[in-house]
């Protein structure tokens, strides 16, 4: 069997670790030929032009040569395994869009406590409860800041509590579609608290994202897309 591979210099002058970061530094991209990658071919190249070059007085031991060998075989395994992986991340992303096109139409609850209030409808948000409380408030804000609502949901236990703006002002009038911001408090321990709030919004369209696997909900009434993986809770259909 042939004899293995050494880093002794040959011929060439270099030593095969010298000549390998020469061939990696000719791949590596430039302006104008872009991005280029170092195959198996070129390291089956440079392993052949080794052989060739040894110095017969000093050869390495044939496992010496087994192992790089081997390594050749990990680098070109790695390789394919990233393209794998690749292709089972397009599929996976295709399926998350699939199933996510049932949402269209339907109300998904989201972090933040800016609802939109259609024309047609009130508005929906969810109030998370550390504990039960006796007299929850609810205010409804423009996006001015200016409270046009303020209304008692009475005693919740703890846990989420869905509360629901008629979308009316103080005095009974309708109002116009848009924005609103919806605040809750309450008494905890004789202390008045603040407490977090989610709001629902209607999903118009699904996208695929921009190829980094994530699958986004166009929302009624909001200017970017939210991510699926950032929807809290799905409304019945």
């Amino acid at each position: 069997m042939a004899e293995g591979i050494n880093n002794n210099v040959g011929q060439s002058g270099l030593s095969y670790v010298d000549q390998l970061k020469q061939l990696q530094d000719k791949s590596k991209p430039d302006e104008t030929t872009g991005k280029q990658d170092l195959k198996q071919e070129d390291f089956l190249s440079l392993l052949t032009k080794q052989l060739s070059q040894q110095d017969p007085f000093k050869p390495v031991s044939n496992d010496q040569m087994i192992a790089q060998m081997a390594s050749f075989a990990t680098v070109d395994g790695i390789g394919k395994m990233n393209n794998q992986f690749e292709t089972l991340n397009t599929s996976m992303t295709s399926n998350q869009a699939l199933q996510a096109s049932s949402l269209v139409g339907r109300d998904v609850l989201i972090s933040g406590s800016t609802g939109v209030k259609t024309d047609d409808g009130p508005m929906a948000a969810m109030v998370k409860l550390p504990q039960a409380v006796d007299n929850l408030m609810v205010r409804v804000e423009n996006q001015m800041g200016q409270l046009i609502r303020t209304f008692d949901v009475g005693s919740k236990p703890g846990g989420d509590s869905r509360v629901v703006w008629d979308g009316k002002d103080q005095n009974g009038n309708p109002l116009p579609a848009g924005k609103y911001n919806v605040k809750a408090s309450g008494l905890l321990d004789g202390r008045a608290n603040e407490f977090e709030v989610s709001t629902y919004a209607n999903v118009n369209s699904v996208l695929l994202g921009k190829g980094d696997g994530n699958v986004l909900l166009n929302l009624a009434g909001f200017e970017s897309p939210v991510r699926l993986a950032e929807v809290l809770e799905v409304g019945k259909a």
